[in-house]
């Protein structure tokens, strides 16, 4: 059974979608595992990431694993920001 997921996460800054577009791109063109694959895009100020997967299983880990890669890149940058 196939599982798809589409996500679409705002952000007040052109700047911060777009580093974390290119932060993620890699992942996204070249997986870890066959059981899922990600589209990424950018929709105004809103990165659009788009998960096929094989189950729901693949599903659940693979949105896990990009909404934390996401929170990790949005921490980093607001802390450089700061400085």
């Amino acid at each position: 059974m196939k599982a798809y997921a589409k996500l679409r996460l705002n952000f007040q800054s052109k700047e911060e979608l777009e580093t974390i577009f290119r932060a993620l791109a890699p992942e996204a063109a070249k997986p870890a595992t066959p059981r899922s694959r990600v589209s990424l895009s950018i929709d105004d100020l809103s990165l659009v990431v788009f998960i096929e997967a094989k189950d729901t299983t693949a599903l659940r880990a693979t949105i896990n694993a990009y909404l934390r890669w996401i929170y990790s890149i949005s921490k980093v940058l607001s802390v450089i920001k700061a400085y």
